[in-house]
């Protein structure tokens, strides 16, 4: 089973809910593993003894791990924090997350800026490229519980765009020439 994703519409609704285009206009796993997307289906129900995210997390280097559940019961000012995920934005880093429960977008930018929308659900872990301009929302449920994984040391920073000017996005771009 693969991972969900589509191209957006440019309705400015809530950002909750799907933007399907009509017709809806579906993104493949290879179309996003060009843009640096990768995905996996995992047990999520193991997840503490899962040998296979194990198996991920070693290959990958993923050597930091925590859990944060997006709700508005949970997550103080929650409000402030989903604008604030939901703005365009990149990291240095790779962005890695795995939906231990609920469901989550993840909008990417295309090669020619358009918007695609990644619906995750429960048991699937994404990595984001350092230098992918991307946003976050929960869906209308409004619940997401994730991991968050990281090689070596967290780093939160998020960088609105516009961010062109740090290395690790030049070196993005460069990365999808060849794609």
């Amino acid at each position: 089973m693969t991972i969900e994703a589509w191209y957006m519409d440019s309705s400015d609704e809530d950002p909750k809910k799907p933007h399907r285009l009509e017709p809806n206009q579906p993104v493949s796993q290879d179309e996003l593993k060009k843009l640096g997307v990768f995905s996996w289906k995992l047990n999520a129900n193991i997840y503490e003894n899962d040998p296979e995210l194990e198996k991920i997390r070693k290959e990958q280097g993923y050597s930091y791990m925590d859990i944060i559940t997006i709700h508005r019961d949970t997550l103080p000012a929650y409000e402030e924090k989903l604008k604030v995920l939901y703005s365009e934005h990149l990291h240095l880093d790779d962005e890695i997350r795995y939906i231990l429960d609920g469901h989550a977008y993840f909008d990417v930018r295309d090669k020619q800026d358009r918007w695609i929308r990644i619906f995750l659900t429960k048991g699937e872990l994404i990595t984001l490229p350092a230098g992918i301009y991307h946003r976050y929302t929960p869906d209308e449920t409004e619940y997401t519980k994730a991991m968050r994984l990281f090689v070596g040391e967290p780093v939160w920073k998020a960088y609105n765009r516009p961010a062109d000017e740090f290395e690790v996005r030049h070196k993005y771009v460069a990365s999808l020439q060849g794609s």
